[in-house]
């Protein structure tokens, strides 16, 4: 069973966001709203649930997860950032971003992509996230929520449900949030590449 909660956008209903605590904590996979459009999450320890997240997506091993973060505090356990990358890190978040980095040799390799060794780490700037992040004490393995022959990620409540119902363990409607993905940027070369171009803009990189 799919449970659904309507959330407040600027401040969301604190017994919701400690019950998405509680589904991720066990295992579950839910839908959430961010600064650029909905994701799947689930718990950075849970290899079923990140399973689960693959099957719904349809996408196999080589698909680039992200950790969704509360502040670039978080980043050093998971990636190796140089000075350089630092300054650009800063400059951008928290914001509609996915920054691939050289992993640690902390983070365990299936969270990693499986050649590169690398990993995408995000610090959205949305209210329900934030209260999500403060909730759990640490970071959400994340999926943009956009479903096989889609071109575009599915981005109101109510049609993830009708799309995902019995896939997904909690839906947190909080309106919607746009339809424009994440930019993705490659910072594990020499100099930064845009692997997409989505909401996140690229003056603020330099780009």
């Amino acid at each position: 069973m799919t449970e659904y909660a309507t959330l407040h956008l600027r401040n969301p209903q604190p017994r919701t966001i400690a019950r998405a605590v509680e589904v991720l904590r066990g295992g579950g996979v839910i839908a959430y709203p961010t600064d650029s459009c909905y994701a799947l999450g689930c718990h950075i320890g849970d290899k079923a649930a990140m399973e689960r997240i693959r099957r719904i997506r349809q996408v196999d091993e080589r698909h680039h997860f992200a950790l969704v973060c509360r502040d670039l505090s978080e980043l050093a356990v998971y990636a190796r950032v140089d000075n350089q990358q630092f300054r650009l890190l800063k400059a951008a978040t928290p914001g509609a971003y996915v920054f691939i980095l050289e992993a640690t040799r902390e983070l365990p390799k299936r969270l990693q992509h499986p050649k590169r060794r690398t990993i995408g780490l995000r610090v959205p700037d949305h209210p329900v996230v934030s209260a999500l992040l403060a909730g759990l004490g640490e970071p959400i393995l994340s999926s943009t929520l956009i479903l096989q022959g889609d071109d575009l990620p599915l981005a109101d409540g109510e049609a993830i449900r009708e799309r995902l119902a019995g896939q997904v363990d909690m839906i947190l409607d909080a309106g919607s949030c746009g339809l424009e993905p994440t930019t993705v940027v490659d910072l594990t070369a020499v100099a930064p590449v845009v692997v997409r171009k989505g909401k996140g803009a690229l003056a603020v990189l330099g780009l």
